[in-house]
């Protein structure tokens, strides 16, 4: 059994049930290779944990913001929840070193899906938190980890999305207005790839792929913001 003392530590909040916390941990491939374990895997605690952030979250922006319109705190509040968000704090917190994953699962420490389970774990042990200290006890955890970064977005705009963003720097540095070609599309019509390349006047600046237009478009404009050190 894991010994969560130091993220407990890590986290302000010593859990009265330990195995609240160790079940928003437990992902579900770790209970097809060990059947017998004593506790389910985390996905209804992650249903919880997700209603439990956006509320927080909502009630958050709703009083501190009193003049600002639905639109904007709509995109605040996406920024705040998403699933980057979400797994960058389970870096900050090591929670990865926490968490129940099958040996495959394990090795694959690189992937997309990898970042998903960390947004997952994340969700799920605010539901834990929620059960175990109260709404106050999930606000303290919501604060200290997730709203302390709404300045940080704000000042930089990254609640405007990636080519949303590409756009106004390249307006406002290049007076230019990107545009988007697609350069290869290949695959069946349910496994599609596309390629896209990201251009200014006519200069390509990156390229990139998505299982759709819209994907690869997205992907290039993150590519193109790295190069450009836009971020």
């Amino acid at each position: 059994m894991n010994d969560f003392s130091k993220l407990e530590e890590k986290i302000n909040l010593t859990f009265k049930n330990k195995d609240l916390l160790r079940q928003s941990l437990v992902h579900r491939s770790y209970l097809n290779e060990h059947s017998d374990f004593s506790l389910e895997h985390n996905e209804r605690l992650e249903f919880l944990g997700d209603a439990v952030l956006e509320i927080i979250v909502t009630e958050y922006l709703y009083h501190q913001y009193p003049n600002r319109p639905e639109g904007d705190l709509t995109n605040w509040r996406a920024s705040l929840v998403n699933s980057n968000m979400l797994s960058s704090v389970a870096e900050e917190i090591n929670l990865e070193d926490y968490i129940y994953l099958s040996k495959g699962e394990a090795k694959d420490k690189k992937s997309k899906a990898r970042q998903f389970i960390l947004a997952n774990a994340m969700e799920a042990m605010i539901g834990s938190i929620y059960l175990d200290q109260g709404k106050k006890g999930a606000e303290q955890f919501i604060h200290q980890f997730i709203l302390s970064k709404l300045d940080y977005i704000l000042e930089n705009r990254l609640y405007l999305d990636a080519k949303s963003r590409f756009q106004e720097k390249a307006q406002e540095q290049y007076g230019l207005t990107p545009y988007y070609k697609v350069l290869r599309e290949e695959g069946p019509d349910h496994d599609k790839e596309f390629e896209m390349g990201l251009f200014l006047k006519d200069e390509m600046i990156v390229k990139a792929t998505g299982t759709s237009k819209q994907e690869g478009q997205v992907n290039a404009a993150i590519k193109g913001l790295e190069k450009k050190a836009w971020k």
